[in-house]
């Protein structure tokens, strides 16, 4: 890492000056979108053309509005609180949205969180079906969530994380949910935040990793001041009381041991935002990735024998490349060059720019670039972000949603003080990307946003998005951009027919290699659309999709049209062994 001090430096340097050096990444043609210019940042811009997306009216039947019960004492948790999910609770084909409230934290008179659920009748159409689903928190304070099958029965479950006992609903399978906590043994009683289904030790199972912010309780709250001697809310370092990630290990009987202790994972505490999971090794084995707000981030390396090594710092992820600690909030795995290996790329506090960590064979390198996908972030403190093809182009896009932690001297919300513009960037290729104007809207619309999660909510082969604002009302954007090329979309199922984690793709189309994992599990308290999607640009099939499937094993089952979705199958395919020679 030392030795990437300097240049990484001077990379700082050209990016605070607006210059462009030649972009990092493998050689070859890059897609010619139209010239970007740059922004007063430096940072470079497209001609947006018509809007990216459309904000769906509330007249939809999504009147979902966040609250975190805010009375002036500046609690901890009610910065942090606000994810959503994507769900097929019902088996129709249809993406469902799962809206996390946040509640009230006052002394003597607390209010339980008014999670709500919205079946999609198709058509842009939602339906509050929360009261019948039994989708009911009698308690605690929210933050966000995790979708697994975790009980192997085809259907998608729900796994809450809140300040206080965490859910665990199990599917019923006929619309409505259980809260089987206690019986499954998963409520931790801290104050978690995201959370992952993943089958850690190949068994077939999906176990359950959740990780924690902070140690806190009404009574160690503290006077905190902004600039300017207001009162606002603290940094997590305060409160000198960093959280350990909890690892539940699926006995595959609808039941969960803690698995913590034993697989090491009480080593090492942080303030745990976000987390992600892969095979960022290549050993065959899925590991685990925590995003730590103002300390050092944590890499779980598995090992093998239900352990876990932690090696964040020996492989260069733990900190940036001056040896310092950043605000992680949200985190994901993406193969951002398209070359079968996981990156990580973490939201991090205004100032300090969102950081890409490059996966170089197991090590990573803290990659910062004039027109990389990190560039014009300093001003704006991220949470919630999702890779996607927006515009089905090819290329991955970078939607992120802003919002502040600390009163700024500036104020473009007279109405909310934290409020910020969420960004989107436009994939050109080889690493490089360009802001698009406005977040691709028609107007550009200010907020506290939190979790986000990407989905095809209309199943048109478009990625769209939803939103969940501190204190404000959800936003769904439904996506324009992706229209008139082509897409596609893969189903990945074990033996059984059940949803996969963590299986890989690669994708030959047009001459083209992509690559995917499917781990919808990521971001910032949030759970995206489960189905694998892929921009195609004019390539009307895919010639070949490889997946290598949890256990090792690899298949082909191209060609795939395009345009469609497709449900692959373990054991369905052509062997091919030799498709992810590493």
């Amino acid at each position: 890492m030392k030795s990437n001090v300097r240049p990484i430096l001077a990379a700082t340097a050209l990016l605070a000056a607006g210059c462009k050096p030649s972009a990092p990444g493998p050689a070859g043609p890059v897609p010619s979108p139209a010239t970007p210019a740059t922004n007063a940042l430096g940072s470079a811009t497209t001609d947006p053309g018509p809007p990216w997306f459309d904000v769906v009216p509330p007249s939809s039947g999504l009147d979902f509005r966040h609250s975190t019960g805010k009375t002036g004492r500046f609690y901890l948790p009610e910065m942090e609180t606000g994810g959503v999910g994507l769900i097929d609770y019902d088996g129709d084909g249809w993406l469902d949205i799962v809206c996390i409230d946040g509640g009230s934290l006052e002394p003597g008179k607390p209010t339980a969180p008014k999670h709500r659920l919205y079946r999609n009748l198709g058509g842009w159409k939602f339906a509050d079906v929360t009261a019948s689903s039994g989708l009911v928190c009698p308690d605690g304070y929210g933050m966000g969530c995790a979708v697994g099958d975790y009980d192997g029965d085809g259907r998608p479950d729900l796994y809450v994380t809140q300040l206080g006992s965490n859910r665990l609903f199990r599917n019923n399978g006929n619309g409505t949910f259980a809260d089987v906590t206690a019986k499954a043994g998963v409520a931790v009683n801290s104050m978690s935040t995201g959370a992952a289904f993943v089958d850690y030790d190949g068994d077939g199972h999906l176990d359950l990793v959740v990780v924690n912010y902070v140690r806190w309780t009404p009574s160690a709250e503290m006077e905190c001041y902004s600039s300017g001697g207001r009162r606002d809310y603290c940094s997590p370092l305060n409160y000198h009381a960093p959280a350990p990630t909890v690892l539940f290990h699926n006995r595959g009987d609808g039941t969960f041991e803690d698995a913590t202790v034993a697989a090491g994972l009480s080593k090492s505490y942080g303030n745990g935002f976000g987390i992600a999971t892969g095979d960022f090794d290549h050993d065959g084995r899925v590991d685990l990735y925590v995003a730590n707000d103002a300390m050092p981030n944590q890499l779980w390396l598995n090992q093998g024998n239900g352990r876990f090594l932690e090696d964040a710092s020996l492989r260069g992820c733990a900190l940036n490349a001056l040896g310092v600690p950043r605000a992680g909030m949200g985190v994901v795995a993406v193969d951002l060059l398209q070359r079968g290996w996981l990156d990580l790329f973490v939201t991090h506090l205004a100032g300090e720019g969102n950081g890409l960590f490059l996966n170089q064979n197991g090590n990573f390198l803290d990659s910062v670039t004039p027109d990389g996908p990190m560039a014009g972030s300093l001003p704006n403190t991220g949470f919630g972000l999702a890779f996607a093809d927006f515009d089905n182009d090819g290329e991955f896009d970078l939607y992120v949603a802003n919002g502040r932690v600390r009163l700024g001297t500036d104020q473009p919300d007279p109405t909310d003080p934290y409020a910020e513009a969420s960004t989107l960037r436009r994939g050109l290729g080889g690493g490089r990307f360009a802001e698009v104007p406005r977040a691709g809207l028609a107007a550009q619309l200010l907020a506290t946003s939190r979790g986000l999660a990407a989905g095809d909510l209309d199943n048109d082969g478009a990625v769209d998005l939803v939103v969940v604002n501190r204190d404000g009302p959800v936003r769904v954007l439904r996506n324009r951009a992706g229209a008139g090329k082509h897409w596609l979309g893969l189903r990945l199922l074990d033996p059984a027919g059940h949803e996969t984690r963590n299986a890989v793709v690669r994708v030959e189309a047009g001459g083209r290699i992509l690559w995917r994992q499917d781990q919808p599990n990521q971001g910032y308290c949030s759970s995206h659309d489960p189905r694998v999607h892929f921009g195609l640009g004019h390539a009307a099939e895919a010639a070949h999709a490889w997946v290598r499937w949890a256990d090792g094993k690899s298949e082909d089952f191209g060609p795939l049209a395009a345009d469609r979705l497709h449900e692959l199958r373990a054991g369905k395919g052509r062997s091919a062994p030799g498709a992810f020679a590493w």
